[in-house]
């Protein structure tokens, strides 16, 4: 793996864009040509769009948590958000609720946080009209950013919180959103520092220990946060502290952490009465 921070990132991306950087670590990595690997991409692009379009309004996920919540936020009128941002809160509760009804999504990067890199990026496509292939490249960006999350952090609720897990997928979206929208390099570093500010410290408390409550709905602000990073970073407005260190600083919060906040469905909302009525249900 060559990007093991994203100040190596950026280097690369001062010769070639920075998501054919990615693709080309990729090819390095697994032996394959560069069509080859885009192709894999492409896969994986068609994965994400059916686990939106496949999702079943009347499927209920095991324990009863999940299911339908999409459906509503998608009927909902007279959204203080507006008719855009409506479509990205229901597609982050459709896959969400996918991930938790057992059906087929693209963990990116974990399978609770699937719900974010879709909703950013499918109502952008659908809105703008934009190409598989830019789609495809923003899901190279994203990769990028992802590896070097993983590499130094954390990209695990049981390791970081959730930080790590619907935190990671924001920042990875926010530098996909740039790239979708003709951003630089540098404004992808930006947008996915700030994406990480702005979760950092966020707890992984699972109710009844389910990938159900609150995380689908924390797909949801994962998603906005990164559309709202995005959008200043493209403006102009940079982050202080760099990425790298921005992302050294969630691993050293999340080491912090105590278990109980760390997925074992303990402590936060797990740990209050009515999460733990609904795990002894």
């Amino acid at each position: 793996m060559a990007f093991a921070s994203v100040r190596a990132l950026l280097a690369a991306a001062e010769e070639k864009p920075l998501w054919r950087a990615v693709l080309e670590d990729d090819c390095r990595d697994c032996g394959r040509t560069p069509e080859e690997s885009f192709e894999k991409m492409r896969v994986l692009w068609r994965a994400m769009e059916r686990s939106a379009a496949e999702y079943e309004p009347a499927r209920r996920s095991p324990s009863g948590l999940s299911g339908g919540q999409g459906a509503k936020m998608a009927a909902a009128e007279n959204t203080l958000c507006g008719g855009f941002m409506r479509q990205v809160m229901a597609t982050a509760l459709m896959v969400g609720e996918q991930n938790a009804c057992m059906g087929r999504i693209v963990a990116a990067p974990t399978a609770g946080a699937s719900g974010v890199m879709p909703a950013c990026l499918l109502p952008l496509r659908d809105r703008e009209g934009l190409g598989e292939d830019l789609m495809i490249q923003c899901l190279y960006t994203a990769a990028g950013f992802g590896q070097v999350i993983a590499e130094r952090a954390s990209i695990s609720g049981a390791e970081g919180g959730c930080q790590a897990e619907i935190g990671s997928a924001s920042a990875m979206a926010a530098a996909a959103l740039v790239h979708a929208r003709g951003g630089t390099a540098p404004q992808m570093a930006a947008a996915c520092a700030m994406a990480l500010q702005n979760v950092m410290g966020l707890v992984c408390d699972p109710v009844a220990g389910l990938v159900e409550e609150p995380c689908v709905k924390r797909n949801v602000m994962g998603a906005v946060n990164a559309l709202a990073c995005a959008d200043m970073a493209l403006a102009g407005i940079a982050s202080p502290i760099p990425c790298d260190q921005v992302i050294d600083a969630v691993a050293a919060v999340g080491w912090t952490m105590p278990a109980a906040l760390r997925e074992t469905g303990e402590g936060g909302l797990a740990g209050t009465p009515a999460g733990r009525d609904i795990a002894g249900r």
